[in-house]
């Protein structure tokens, strides 16, 4: 362990030291390291080819949750940065229902009781104070906004925004929002199995409780790409040259 509370590994492969932003358990840092010889796998993102995704932090979602409100500076930290460097930044949010309809039946109807299924479907249906984003995000004029209707946006009829991405030459993504082992990791998950590369942002991901933080993290980690802090995006990541 390092001063800082950061694992810190060295491979027999390797003439580079490479250092985790999370606490994982040993034997998945083990793992990764006789996967691949390495522990992150991109050095640096074009900012002009990367876009920032935001997901979900919307009122229903965020609340009073500390762990939750917490990231909120982060995420407007990486937003900035993206910015000022050509980079897109585009705010994801869940739109579960309309006019009193699920746009999710299986999940309302089979997930939920009756009460917690109208509740959800309702504060995430446009008009409701629920479905609008936390006042404290920095959102621009140039950002993009894109609504789904299942935890990620890349589900095949959930969203635009694989052709909004698509349609601007990206082929990187920086995930942060909420939460992190739901919509956050789902999201991640899916856009590398589409072949975008993926970095995940322990600092700027957020759950109501450690344990799902940590799994959410440690599941995308290991196959689908990388988990960096908001310095190590902000400084390395998106270094220019």
């Amino acid at each position: 362990m390092t001063e800082n509370g950061l694992n810190s590994v060295s491979s027999d492969n390797s003439d580079k030291t490479a250092s985790t932003p999370y606490d994982f358990p040993q034997y998945v840092i083990d793992r990764v390291m006789a996967k691949r010889g390495r522990l992150n796998v991109f050095d640096r993102f074009d900012p002009k080819r990367t876009a920032l995704l935001v997901i979900d932090m919307q009122n229903f979602y965020v609340g009073e949750i500390a762990s939750v409100v917490g990231i909120i500076p982060n995420i407007n930290r990486i937003a900035a940065t993206l910015r000022a460097q050509g980079g897109m930044v585009v705010w994801v949010g869940m739109t579960a229902g309309a006019g009193g309809q699920s746009r999710w039946h299986i999940y309302h109807d089979h997930f939920f009781t009756p009460e917690k299924g109208a509740n959800h479907r309702d504060q995430l249906s446009p008009g409701h104070p629920g479905h609008e984003f936390h006042k404290d995000l920095e959102i621009k004029a140039g950002d993009e906004t894109v609504y789904k209707s299942r935890f990620s946006p890349f589900v095949a009829g959930a969203s635009n925004l694989d052709e909004l991405l698509k349609a601007r030459g990206i082929d990187s993504l920086i995930v942060t929002g909420t939460a992190t082992n739901m919509c956050c990791e789902s999201a991640a998950r899916d856009a590398m199995m589409i072949d975008y590369k993926v970095v995940m942002v322990s600092d700027a991901n957020g759950a109501r409780y450690p344990d799902d933080h940590l799994a959410g993290l440690t599941s995308f980690f290991q196959s689908f790409g990388d988990v960096q802090t908001t310095d190590e995006v902000v400084t390395r990541l998106l270094r220019a040259g």
